[in-house]
């Protein structure tokens, strides 16, 4: 039996999204219904919530999903709303103690190296590196893929020493106003299924050879949005 593909929510939650900021764009210029949309549609407190909600359906990305929504929901509410003063008071070590539980509670296999660099002989990634910058050499000789999260900071990831496992490898990039560069041999095979908006990923490997039909596949798949991912090799 045929197995069905897996949904990319990312791109699906997206794609409603635009869909309906169209509506709201043509019921703004043709005047059907009174009311100015651009105060509550261009504003950086409705884009932390966009990006909330791209994020949320991601299981590895709820905590980050949730917290952006938290807080663009917040300061939109106050622009129109006067809220009580303890609210305010409460808000940001709301934030910040849902954020800290989360990292002592949240999956023990994650790794946090904000600033670590150096090689690793880990067979997945997992790294965070937000308003940072992250540099890591990987010398896996079973390397599976993984996850790599960029929200205001920028990732180097070297696996010019590192060879993937046989089969398909997939890693999770997630580049919110960020930069990822990774250096892959020529002799990689690299296919990319991201969604890019306002971004891209770009592979600037100089390819010498056709690569035979088993080798092993490393997938690139997740969400690039106002950033970039470059690849490269020596």
């Amino acid at each position: 039996m045929e197995k069905q593909p897996k949904t990319d929510y990312s791109r699906l939650v997206m794609g409603l999204l635009l869909i309906l900021l169209a509506g709201l764009l043509l019921i703004d210029n043709f005047d059907l219904y009174p009311v100015e949309w651009g105060k509550y549609i261009f504003t950086w407190q409705t884009l932390l919530i966009v990006i909330g909600i791209i994020l949320f359906p991601n299981r590895g990305n709820r905590t980050t999903g949730t917290v952006l929504i938290a807080i663009g929901a917040f300061f939109l509410a106050a622009k129109f709303y006067e809220l009580p003063v303890s609210i305010s008071k409460l808000f940001w070590p709301a934030v910040l103690l849902f954020i800290g539980l989360s990292l002592l509670f949240g999956s023990r296999k994650r790794k946090w190296h904000p600033y670590k660099t150096g090689e690793v002989n880990d067979d997945l990634i997992d790294y965070v590196s937000i308003f940072g910058n992250l540099d890591q050499k990987f010398t896996s000789q079973q390397f599976k893929g993984g996850k790599i999260t960029n929200i205001f900071g920028g990732s180097t990831i070297d696996l010019s020493n590192a060879r993937p496992k046989a089969g398909r490898n997939v890693v999770d990039l997630l580049c919110i106003f960020g930069r990822s560069k990774l250096i892959i041999p020529s002799d990689w095979l690299v296919k990319v299924e991201v969604t890019s908006i306002f971004g891209g990923v770009s592979d600037k490997r100089v390819l010498h050879k056709v690569l035979p039909d088993n080798t092993p596949e490393l997938v690139l798949k997740g969400l690039v949005l106002f950033g970039g991912v470059e690849i490269k090799n020596y």
